[in-house]
């Protein structure tokens, strides 16, 4: 593809820069911004472009923002956080694994149409468009609704060509599943990219994600499930393997989130995403590079992983 939407216009690929290919700006619930925002804390909007101001001037460009309408996409915000903070921001369409009742029982074809406006005609109200699309399966793995939605996502990528991200759960090897699903929607694996796939050490079944052509997104730093040596000890064992030119190392970062009242009945000041990360979208850049470095890993590999990838991943072949 020539150009990216994102939520302040269009961009080239190679306008990218350092990029984090799967982040959170704000997670909550669709419309808690708009009904409910005081549940977020105070100064919602200057604290992430105070989160995003910082990341840029410490050398990240553009980050993926993850949220999809069921995880509480405000694109508004998106918008305003970008142009206040400089980096470039790609939000995506598609789905999470919050399908409501109300929903169950909708089609592919349906769901695929509303994704596809999403990319050309802007987040409805708002003249703002998908960059990327998105679709989820997690512990209790495809489950009827979210095959909906993936096979929607990959109609939706079929008509606009789109790259999609995958939200998966690497324990249960899901990415099988899901993967097969895309393929009889005659996705193109190369422009997939199967995200948490750090949660897991298990070499085998990652390479077997990257010989379909997918990307990996070893998007959770530091985690909870393995200790962030030992992720970036498997993003190195396959780099060593030949595979470091579809790795595309993330966070998963979460800056806005609800804060949830103590059992004292005091507000926390941050939320309990928060608490696990305190150089929230620096992690990398702070504790992820210097580790890799000592491993061995050379600046040409960290700028292939960080550059170089997001680049070709958007644009396709």
């Amino acid at each position: 593809m020539d150009s990216i939407n994102t939520v302040t216009g269009t961009i080239s690929p190679d306008d990218l820069g350092f990029t984090l290919m799967h982040e959170h700006v704000m997670v909550s619930a669709s419309g808690l911004w708009d009904q409910y925002p005081d549940l977020l804390g105070p100064d919602r909007e200057a604290r992430a472009i105070a989160s995003l101001k910082e990341a840029r001037s410490e050398g990240i460009d553009t980050m993926v923002d993850a949220t999809t309408f069921d995880l509480g996409r405000k694109a508004e915000l998106l918008s305003r956080v970008s142009k206040e903070s400089g980096v470039n921001i790609i939000n995506a369409t598609g789905w999470w694994l919050d399908v409501p009742r109300f929903l169950q029982g909708v089609s592919p074809n349906q769901m695929a149409r509303e994704f596809v406006k999403d990319i050309e005609e802007g987040f409805r109200g708002t003249d703002i468009k998908a960059g990327i699309l998105k679709c989820a399966a997690d512990v209790e793995n495809v489950t009827p609704p979210l095959e909906v939605m993936a096979r929607a996502v990959g109609r939706a990528h079929a008509e606009t060509g789109l790259p999609i991200m995958v939200h998966s759960y690497p324990t249960g090897q899901v990415a099988r599943q899901q993967i097969k699903i895309l393929k009889q929607e005659g996705v193109d694996l190369t422009r997939v990219k199967i995200d948490h796939s750090n949660d897991t050490t298990d070499i085998e079944y990652l390479k077997w994600i990257l010989d379909q052509g997918c990307y990996l997104g070893l998007d959770r730093y530091p985690g909870r499930l393995v200790s962030p040596h030992m992720r970036s000890v498997t993003l190195k064992r396959l780099i060593d393997a030949g595979y470091e030119d579809r790795l595309c190392p993330s966070h998963d970062c979460i800056c806005l989130a609800v804060l949830k009242e103590n059992p004292d009945g005091s507000m926390p000041e941050e939320h309990e995403f928060a608490r696990h990360n305190q150089h929230a979208f620096l992690y990398i850049k702070r504790e992820v590079i210097p580790d890799l470095q000592e491993m061995g890993v050379t600046d040409s590999t960290i700028e292939t992983l960080f550059v170089d990838n997001p680049r070709r991943f958007f644009r396709g072949s």
